[in-house]
């Protein structure tokens, strides 16, 4: 039974797991635009929350079909509840609600330097010290940030400001979890892993959503329909699947630098279909982001 965090086995670098990972990233990337555009038709938190659910509810019964069990033992609780809370939960919450403040572009993009947090908090939680390169990309991280800061002015940017601390902590809080993952590992299937950390992580977003905010359906158009099914099948299903397997399959090095394409993606595909700016400061803080995490994940 494949795991998603096989102790004591050297990976390789397998085709099929490129494969995962560019899938992963497509889907991630994807994601950005289609979130945006979702928040102009339904709450924040019943979106993130509900199709969250719905897609743990799917990858469940995916589970079930190919008979890999959801059973969790006991000591593995404590393990899943502290990711699912900073891998889906604060991760869901924190960036659902920044593109209120950020276009989608500008979010991807700070919020892909989570390797560089993460390099970060391998010293004091894996006894991994800083290199002179990871020291570098973190210069070259803060340097892209200043660059969607100040890109449009003091006054553009302390309107962005809620945004950007929203994106900085979500990031912050999906790193530690993936550090923590690393020396706590989750030992479930890829799929069940998925499941249970998505609806785990989802549900209580979802509980507050409905209860604090007016959902109307009758304001989603036919667009938006096809774009909620994209949420759930796509990003939560083919997405999340692939990179638990893509990890299975790569060194970890390798699949963190490969997550460096949904950035790209997100910002091409957020100035094409939502006319998002993508002019020299966003450029500019696109090189500095990617360069930042490369140094990082050497």
């Amino acid at each position: 039974m494949l795991d998603s965090t096989t102790p004591g086995v050297r990976p390789r670098i397998a085709p099929a797991g490129l494969m995962f990972l560019a899938i992963t990233s497509i889907g991630w990337g994807f994601n950005w635009p289609v979130t945006k555009f979702l928040l102009a038709e339904l709450p924040p938190l019943t979106l993130r929350g509900v199709t969250g659910v719905l897609g743990a509810l799917l990858l469940a019964l995916l589970a079930v079909i190919r008979r890999q069990s959801l059973y969790v033992e006991g000591v593995i609780w404590p393990r899943l509840l502290t990711s699912a809370a900073l891998n889906v939960t604060c991760w869901m919450v924190l960036m659902g609600l920044a593109l209120l403040w950020l276009p989608a572009s500008e979010a991807a993009l700070i919020a892909y330097t989570m390797p560089v947090w993460a390099s970060i908090l391998a010293w004091p939680v894996l006894g991994e010290r800083p290199t002179v390169l990871r020291t570098l990309a973190l210069v070259l991280a803060f340097a892209g940030l200043a660059s969607i800061m100040g890109g449009n002015g003091i006054a553009a940017s302390a309107s962005k400001l809620p945004g950007i601390i929203m994106v900085l902590v979500g990031a912050f809080g999906f790193a530690l979890g993936t550090v923590l993952s690393k020396k706590y590992p989750i030992h479930l299937p890829p799929i069940t892993a998925a499941a249970w950390q998505i609806g785990i992580g989802c549900l209580p977003i979802s509980i507050v959503g409905l209860l604090i905010e007016t959902t109307h359906l009758s304001h989603v158009t036919p667009l938006g329909w096809w774009l909620l099914v994209y949420s759930v099948v796509g990003q939560f299903c083919i997405a999340y699947v692939s990179w638990f397997a893509a990890l299975a399959r790569l060194p970890a090095s390798v699949a963190a630098i490969g997550t460096m394409a949904v950035p790209v993606i997100g910002v091409v595909t957020s100035a094409v279909a939502l006319g998002e700016p993508l002019g020299p400061g966003q450029i500019a803080a696109l090189l500095l982001t990617l360069a930042a995490v490369v140094l990082a994940t050497r």
